[in-house]
């Protein structure tokens, strides 16, 4: 009798940590599946992923945007101070400026909106 519930306690504890992992597993895909969404929104109006970049060599341009999925640069003419940080991950977007360039590695832009991402 004694055997019997033992085992029944332990299935019973064993089915109920069970069920706690399905539970946060679920509550993960879906934070996934939302920040999935945002950020399929975000890309429809025509924002871009970027990350701020600090450099201070000379003839660098001291702030860039280096789009996140590609080695492309680009050089913000009118970056707002509270941006100025380095690997501050963004949402930007810009037009391109016919104009001569500040460094080697950006090309010069005007960024016509800009958010700060939650990442």
């Amino acid at each position: 009798m004694t055997l019997l519930k033992f085992s029944f306690g332990f299935l019973f504890l064993f089915a109920i940590a069970c069920n706690s992992s399905k539970e946060t597993t679920s509550d993960n895909s879906n934070m996934t599946s939302v920040e999935t969404q945002n950020e399929q929104k975000m890309m429809n109006a025509g924002f871009k992923k970027g990350v701020v970049v600090y450099s201070n060599e000379e003839g660098d341009c001291p702030y860039t945007i280096k789009l996140e999925q590609e080695d492309t640069y680009y050089d913000p003419i009118n970056l707002e101070e509270s941006y100025k940080t380095d690997g501050e991950k963004v949402w930007f977007q810009f037009n391109p400026l016919r104009r001569m360039n500040r460094c080697v590695k950006a090309n010069p832009v005007f960024v016509s909106e800009i958010q700060k991402r939650a990442e």
